[in-house]
């Protein structure tokens, strides 16, 4: 197509050059048709070598043949315009500058010849001319891939050669040199692979490509022999040796017995376009084209029509090539839809792709897009990103502020669901430090504060009766049993070390819930009873003095989640006790009459057995008023009669638990007289330790309990594996 548009153009000046001629017939001066300067390339000649320039009058042998015009008696005349000068000046012929036919040669060039040429071609009626530049070049002004190619003033030519087939290679313009050489010719090759720039000098052939004469010849094309080859021409001509260079990239193509049929990639058959309104939509078609050698095209229609013929300027396409492999391309077509309309939606969109071997086309689905409040997305999302991090920095720091409103709100009252009368029993060491700590503080937190009900079983306990017994009656009505550690809670034969082992044994085969007070650390004790308190605590906390003084510290609050839940709304208990007890009136009074009552029951039970079995001897008469003395404790009551499942405690346990309280007694304790069951409670008195039993006392004399005996896992005194020293207040024994 483009040759007959040159074509055309060619013969338009033509015939109005002949029109002219024959109406200038009559003048005396022809008139010259000036064509300007030609529109092909730049000619372009190495520095040194021989070029040479063509008339491009005669590019076109269907307008001007050299032939047919010498025959017309038209001349052919050669003119320079140097750089610099505005006069043509006539080329005056020499062994170095020559014409031959249309062809004006330089052998070789120089710097000087660079310019602007006129071929001029006239007789005495007629006149054309055209002009052609000449750019003559130095080795350093040619652009070179690698500093191992030989410089070229010639773009290079292309040649395909397809896979597994071969190819002669000629070197170009070779063909036209051979007019002017007097002798043989010479021709040196070199191969510039594309895989690296290495360049290979002949002779650099194999079995399959080998040099054939001035050619080289390609028995079958592999991968490897892809790149540019260089071939330079030696001639000799009037005694000058001459030369020039000329380059040839080479490339490989997929064979022609591979199928060359078109496809479209994109848009796939399930492929659809998500659109939207008022917006610039773009719709892809990506089409594949197997070499041949031969025209392709990819193009889009709207609803059948060419974008050409559309009268909508909102269509238009871009074309590009995406990729070249081994001679196949893939070409892309971007339809572009400016101002996109809802009625486009109904419109048919095809990419089409053709060439000489087949055709295909695609229909694109649209899709309209929904949309989505971005802003309002963002901004919510936003929102819920630092409230997730807002709660989860509140519940790092008041994790046990939130589990204890948690409990409150939805936590069960342990009130409702068992018959026990006191929410924790407080054990601790009796030494003034621990002492002044539980009575001062924790007591009256937990009772004044927190509306919890305490068992101290100094303070809440009548005198009289067995005096383990007690402990265990007071610890099995209570929900918590609370350990005051310190060293000095676990000093041999102390009255806290007897409720250690007391509570220990029924966490073991009662499942009570054991709370760990460090008030001072037992972690270096040498002592069984530390590892049992480790493995039974449900949960310790640490005093910490003053850090731990204010309500609002870890401490209470890791203490209230251990024990038993309280209404938010509990308010401050009535009684505010101390620990001499001097405001207990009402909850004495109470007591009493609970006990007048369990004393009548009591009297009239052991009326009934004194009738059914007379008594046998001391020790049946000691048992029978040590259950008198027990059954007039409201607070630490003894294992009497069917009112406690586990009264039944092994004899061994019984008698090191009265040892123990003789040696309390013994190492300072105030003693506790003597109280008949309706005796009056004086607040100021301590439980005095029970009588050891004596000879008659008997074991075996003893008759059996209602309920089945227990054994306690309190080792004996011979069977303890160590004891536990108070130590100067740094966590080792003495």
């Amino acid at each position: 197509m483009a040759s007959l548009i040159r074509t055309l153009l060619f013969l338009i000046p033509v015939v109005g050059g002949t029109a002219a001629a024959v109406s200038q017939a009559s003048q005396s001066e022809p008139m010259c048709y000036d064509w300007g300067e030609s529109s092909e390339r730049v000619v372009s000649v190495l520095e040194g070598e021989a070029g040479w320039l063509s008339c491009p009058l005669f590019s076109h042998p269907s307008v001007y043949n050299y032939t047919s015009t010498q025959s017309a008696g038209h001349n052919l005349f050669w003119y320079r315009l140097p750089e610099g000068h505005e006069v043509e000046q006539p080329i005056t012929y020499s062994a170095r500058l020559s014409r031959d036919r249309e062809r004006l040669w330089l052998q070789p060039a120089t710097a000087d010849d660079t310019g602007l040429y006129i071929c001029m071609l006239r007789n005495k009626s007629s006149c054309s001319k055209i002009a052609t530049r000449l750019k003559v070049l130095r080795p350093d002004e040619v652009v070179r891939g690698t500093d191992c190619e030989p410089p070229v003033a010639v773009a290079p030519t292309q040649e395909v050669i397809p896979f597994q087939q071969g190819k002669t290679l000629h070197c170009p313009d070779l063909q036209e040199a051979g007019k002017m050489v007097d002798e043989n010719t010479t021709i040196t090759w070199y191969h510039v692979p594309r895989s690296n720039s290495r360049c290979e000098k002949a002779p650099f052939w194999t079995n399959d490509r080998q040099l054939k004469g001035l050619s080289l010849l390609f028995h079958i094309m592999y991968e490897p022999f892809q790149g540019l080859y260089f071939c330079i021409v030696h001639y000799q001509r009037r005694g000058q040796t001459l030369s020039f260079t000329r380059s040839i990239n080479v490339s490989a193509v997929y064979p022609s017995s591979l199928p060359k049929l078109p496809s479209i990639l994109t848009p796939s058959a399930h492929q659809v376009f998500t659109v939207k309104q008022d917006t610039e939509v773009r719709l892809v078609c990506t089409g594949l084209f197997p070499y041949l050698k031969s025209w392709w095209e990819i193009w889009w229609t709207v609803d059948g029509k060419t974008l050409e013929k559309l009268a909508d300027r909102r269509f238009s396409n871009i074309n590009r090539q995406v990729k070249y492999d081994f001679g196949d391309r893939t070409e892309e077509s971007v339809l572009v839809i400016q101002d996109f309309q809802p009625e486009d939606l109904h419109r048919e969109f095809n990419c089409s792709v053709r060439n000489e071997k087949g055709f295909e086309t695609r229909r694109a689905q649209l899709q309209e897009e929904v949309s989505l409040p971005s802003v309002e997305l963002g901004c919510g999302l936003g929102v819920t990103l630092v409230l997730m991090l807002l709660l989860f920095v509140v519940y790092h720091v008041f994790w046990l502020e939130l589990l204890l409103l948690y409990r409150s709100w939805f936590g069960t009252d342990e009130r409702h669901t068992d018959d026990k009368e006191y929410d924790v029993y407080i054990s601790y060491a009796r030494s003034g430090e621990e002492e002044q700590f539980v009575l001062s503080t924790l007591r009256s937190v937990l009772e004044n504060e927190l509306g919890y009900s305490v068992c101290i079983f100094d303070r809440d306990s009548l005198p009289g009766g067995n005096l383990s017994d007690a402990i265990v009656h007071s610890m099995q009505r209570s929900r918590r049993l609370l350990f005051v550690l310190s060293p000095d809670f676990l000093t041999e034969k102390s009255f806290s070390l007897l409720e250690c082992r007391l509570g220990l044994y029924l966490q073991h085969d009662h499942r009570a819930s054991i709370v760990g007070v460090v008030y001072r650390s037992i972690s270096k004790l040498p002592c069984v009873e530390v590892a049992q308190l480790r493995q039974a605590a449900a949960t310790t906390v640490t005093w910490r003095g003053s850090r731990s003084e204010p309500r609002r510290s870890r401490f209470w609050l890791r203490l209230r989640l251990a024990l038993p839940v309280r209404p938010l709304a509990m308010g401050r208990r009535m009684i505010d006790s101390t620990s001499s007890h001097s405001d207990l009136a009402a909850l004495a009074l109470h007591r009493a009459q609970r006990i007048q009552k369990q004393e009548q029951k009591d009297r009239a039970n052991q009326s009934r057995r004194n009738r059914q079995a007379p008594p046998r001897g001391r020790g049946r008469v000691q048992r029978e008023r040590w259950s008198q003395h027990s059954t007039s404790c409201s607070g630490c009551a003894g294992f009497t009669g069917g009112q406690v499942e586990d009264r039944g405690v092994g004899l061994t346990v019984e008698t090191q638990m009265q040892q123990v309280s003789q040696d309390r007694t013994e190492i300072g304790s105030d003693p506790v007289p003597k109280t008949e069951p309706n005796s009056t409670h004086d607040p100021h008195s301590t439980p005095s330790p029970a009588p050891a039993p004596g000879p008659a006392s008997d074991p075996a004399s003893v008759p059996a309990p209602d309920s089945a005996p227990v054994s306690a896992p309190v080792s004996t005194p011979d069977s303890a594996p160590a004891t536990c020293q108070p130590d100067d207040g740094d966590g080792s024994g003495r």
